[in-house]
């Protein structure tokens, strides 16, 4: 995992932790959990960690990076960094000091974008002011159905320069979703061959809101069997926009 992504909506990964647990319905088919179990296969040396088989799985127990918090500093051009693709950096088992840690790499690389996400947002609050927010992390909660709501809660208190939301997967519609203090949505269908459908109409609902607040909104996928098997096209058009993307316009640049 690190420099080039297949994830639409970032440009590299870096995983200075690795392994999870499963924590809401947006876990259970959970693509890093699969995909820590072939990389244990294949002798990948950070995914020799089991974790609980109810909780997590082969190669995905939870484990610390330390030689890892070097790689940011060896790319040479700026990109976009997606943090812990294969982990959550809030879990709880991950110190804070290491979270400092994460944090002051970041801090000392202005020229990458750095955009964690979490379903950990009660810890994420929890220790919001012990740590020191660089203005490149843009900080996330994943938000799969009305009941994770409260991680939106939690995400609005915290200093990030930019807040945004994955509702990827999205499971359920989200009517009672206010966009206040976010300043990015992404969504998304799941993929596997379990994956669960996601109506269109779910998705119209989330952008509209996003269009009347002006916020930038990505629509990933339509999920099914494959990641692309469904196709990115919404009402026949692909939406890309980032924070990146709205603060280049014309318009944004003069307000600065």
């Amino acid at each position: 995992m690190g420099d080039g992504s297949s994830i639409e909506w970032t440009e590299a990964t870096w995983n200075p932790t690795t392994g999870c647990d499963r924590l809401s319905a947006g876990c259970d088919n959970c693509y890093a959990l699969l995909l820590a179990k072939r990389l244990k296969a294949m002798g990948a040396p950070k995914y020799q960690t089991d974790g609980n088989p109810t909780t997590s799985g082969e190669g995905f127990g939870l484990a610390l990076h330390p030689d890892s918090l070097t790689l940011p500093y060896r790319w040479k051009s700026p990109r976009t960094v997606f943090v812990n693709s294969m982990s959550d950096l809030f879990h709880a088992r991950v110190p804070l000091d290491f979270v400092r840690q994460v944090f002051s790499v970041m801090a000392d690389t202005p020229q990458h974008t750095y955009q964690v996400l979490t379903k950990r947002a009660r810890r994420l609050r929890r220790i919001a002011d012990d740590v020191e927010w660089p203005p490149n992390l843009w900080m996330g909660v994943s938000v799969e159905s009305e009941g994770e709501l409260s991680r939106v809660d939690d995400l609005r208190s915290v200093p990030a320069s930019v807040r945004f939301l994955s509702c990827e997967p999205l499971l359920g519609p989200l009517p009672s979703l206010s966009l206040d203090g976010i300043g990015w949505v992404i969504v998304g269908g799941e993929s596997g061959p379990h994956h669960r459908p996601l109506e269109e109409s779910w998705v119209l609902e989330i952008k509209d809101k996003c269009t009347a607040a002006d916020i930038p909104f990505f629509f990933k996928q339509w999920g099914g069997r494959t990641p692309k098997a469904g196709g990115r096209e919404l009402l026949g058009e692909t939406w890309d926009s980032t924070p990146h993307s709205r603060s280049d316009r014309p318009e944004a640049a003069a307000a600065r």
